[in-house]
């Protein structure tokens, strides 16, 4: 394991080998021992080794539910920016795992949660939210959903919802449209997200 750690601090940009080493630790471990060692890696002093943690915990919560609770109540407040993206996946990776429907109360619960960070994994780990099994065939599910936060007191969670909605205007504009016509602009916050959304791509 030690050289595993050398070897993963070292990366400085992108995240695919640290994914592919933790998914050759899920595989190689039973779901206790994969726990005991994210849980130890959270610990480390290297952003890299506590990603390498949130992915194995990622790929075990399915499995087990107290992955998933390790990542909503101790990752979430990593201070990493880098960490927080590792969570916005490995959320993902559950709902993969357990089914997007059949993880809609676990979706519901984690927005409706006050931490910014436990929201923004949400709303930046399905993205695209309409690509996603489920959300494809209900789009105005994830829109409804998404908008919640239009107006979140988190600059960073906003920009999320904001990026989110502007996706899944490249395929339903209409209902984009429909969201938005109804959002109060006068709100700053509010208006904020709305920028994201309609953010046109600057031309070549």
């Amino acid at each position: 394991m030690k050289e595993i750690i050398e070897k993963l601090s070292e990366i400085e940009n992108g995240f695919k080998p640290i994914e592919t080493e933790a998914l050759r630790i899920f595989k190689l471990n039973t779901i206790d021992d994969a726990i005991t060692l994210s849980c130890e890696l959270l610990k480390h002093d290297k952003y890299q080794i506590r990603s390498l943690a949130v992915f194995i915990l990622g790929f075990v919560s399915a499995n087990d539910l107290r992955a998933l609770r390790i990542l909503k109540t101790e990752v979430s407040k990593d201070s990493s920016w880098q960490v927080q993206e590792i969570l916005a996946k490995a959320f993902d990776q559950y709902c993969k795992d357990n089914g997007y429907e059949k993880s809609l109360p676990i979706i519901k619960e984690w927005l409706n949660d006050k931490n910014p960070n436990i929201c923004r994994a949400v709303t930046e780990g399905l993205r695209i939210w309409t690509s996603r099994p489920y959300f494809k065939d209900n789009p105005k599910v994830a829109i409804k959903l998404i908008s919640e936060h239009k107006g979140s007191d988190s600059e960073y969670l906003r920009k999320s919802v904001g990026n989110s909605l502007k996706d899944i205007s490249k395929k339903h504009n209409d209902l984009i449209e429909e969201e938005i016509s109804s959002w109060d602009l006068t709100d700053k916050k509010i208006n904020f997200t709305y920028k994201y959304v309609t953010k046109k791509k600057k031309k070549k």
